[in-house]
């Protein structure tokens, strides 16, 4: 660990010249040092984000060297287990790029266009790598590269109104960052990770995200000599530092101790309550905390139950998408009525929900679908839910098939036998517990006023838990 104020920030002409350097009396190509940063990006993120925890990953590559390093690192992505997906909407077919993209097409690694992209990023990915623009950029961003910044943007409001958002990693610059002056305008991204490469650039010292690593083991010592740079040690054998000081470690969190006390802070619309406190299990590093149990009832009120993910939320309610033969869908399509069980153990929270449910219309599950990498449209086609099968090689086989049929199609048609569902909430019951044993639960119910919905909040009186697991 270096502390910031140890350690050299170069202008853009300096890295200009340090770039110069290398490709030039030092030796180095440029596939070498897309490789070698590349690498170290991949490396960095995998020490923030376990791929056990975070699965699916976007990179967006620009048109330059930024872009090159940003194809390394899904590369390398791939092969450390990451649900990897490109979007690289201005491709180039000069060495080394295009090597990079046969490299990644023989590993199967999705390549999505611009317009496949769902709006909120966040629903189908999980980190989002900003390999867009580099040090050299210059300007104001041009189509299809300024609405995709506008969409990062957008992620880190998520964050601020505690919806489920991305992780944001940028690589070297975040896109859209004068390299000397930071975001002058107020309006880029700010990304929760940066990754500076070689040196930081002068605007890194305006970052003030979670995460910053610089990746430049390679650096010669004549380079440093020249520019007289202070970079500090790399541990063991790593390519990538972290420099700065570490995030604060959530202590309630780790130890299962929810911060607030029974002087709850209380919403009075409980789709809001729930986005808060589900961007509190965000920020608490709760593993999977979008997942919960739906309970479903068959028309002769037999319930079942099961874990699935939810995929969606607003003021309309909360969606998921499965098969249309499921057990679940028969138990809807004879008793809409359901309910929703989320629970974040390490902060003592549990949320329930119940309402009625409905089918979201074709175009709505057309959108989800189409949004989707390439190898979680195919699970759909070959999944025929609550059917009996032979063997699991059975699944794996018809998987393989359907790989080879869709492998040089832009899109898959989604199967009609798959969409989305929506429960449209009734009632919420919010319950939090405290290493005292003191519970707190807040209740919802919704009336129908003048021809809208209004919700009416009681805050139950606090009790004590009869054991360490009553909820």
């Amino acid at each position: 660990m270096e502390s910031t104020e140890e350690i050299s920030y170069v202008s853009q002409q300096e890295a200009i010249e340090i770039d110069q350097m290398l490709m030039g009396p030092l030796g180095f190509s440029l596939d070498q040092l897309m490789e070698l940063a590349g690498f170290s990006v991949a490396s960095a993120i995998g020490e923030v984000c376990s791929s056990s925890e975070y699965t699916r990953v976007l990179v967006i590559c620009g048109p330059g060297n930024n872009g090159g390093d940003g194809l390394v690192a899904a590369r390398h992505l791939h092969h450390f287990g990451y649900k990897t997906s490109i979007c690289y909407p201005k491709r180039t077919t000069k060495p080394p790029f295009a090597g990079l993209i046969t490299q990644l097409q023989s590993l199967s690694v999705p390549f999505l266009p611009v317009e496949y992209l769902p709006m909120q990023l966040s629903s189908n990915f999980e980190i989002i790598v900003d390999a867009i623009f580099g040090f050299s950029f210059h300007g104001n961003p041009r189509p299809p590269f300024d609405s995709l910044i506008r969409r990062l943007v957008s992620i880190r409001n998520q964050q601020h109104t505690h919806e489920k958002a991305a992780v944001i990693i940028s690589v070297d610059i975040p896109s859209g960052w004068h390299v000397e002056e930071g975001d002058v305008c107020g309006e880029g991204i700010e990304p929760d990770m940066l990754i500076s490469l070689t040196a930081p650039k002068l605007c890194a010292k305006m970052f003030r995200g979670q995460h910053h690593f610089l990746a430049g083991r390679f650096v010669p010592r004549s380079i440093i000599d020249k520019f007289k740079l202070k970079l500090p040690s790399y541990p063991g054998t790593s390519m990538c530092v972290r420099i700065g000081n570490l995030p604060q470690t959530n202590l309630s969190a780790q130890e299962g101790i929810f911060a607030a006390s029974v002087y709850l802070e209380v919403e009075e619309d409980p789709i809001d309550q729930f986005q808060k406190w589900l961007g509190d299990a965000l920020a608490a590093g709760v593993k999977e905390p979008h997942y919960m149990v739906l309970s479903t009832a068959d028309k002769d009120a037999k319930p079942s139950s099961r874990m699935i993910s939810l995929e969606g939320v607003n003021q309309d309610g909360f969606v998921w998408h499965t098969n249309y033969g499921s057990r679940k869908a028969r138990e809807i399509s004879e008793n809409p009525h359901a309910s929703l069980l989320f629970y974040w153990g390490p902060l003592k929270c549990q949320v329930r929900v119940e309402g009625f449910v409905e089918q979201v219309s074709d175009e709505e599950s057309e959108q989800y679908f189409s949004s989707l990498p390439r190898d979680i449209q195919i699970r759909p086609i070959v999944s025929k839910q609550s059917t009996v099968i032979h063997g699991r090689e059975v699944l794996h086989q018809q998987y393989k098939e359907l790989e080879e049929k869709y492998h040089d199609r832009t899109s898959i048609p989604r199967p009609k036998h798959w969409g989305g569902y929506r429960l449209i909430p009734e009632f919420f019951e919010f319950w939090q517990g405290e290493e005292s044993q003191v519970q707190l639960k807040l209740r919802y119910y919704a009336e129908e006023i003048d021809g809208r919905k209004v919700w009416r909040v009681h805050k139950l009186v606090p009790r004590l838990a009869e054991s360490t697991s009553s909820l």
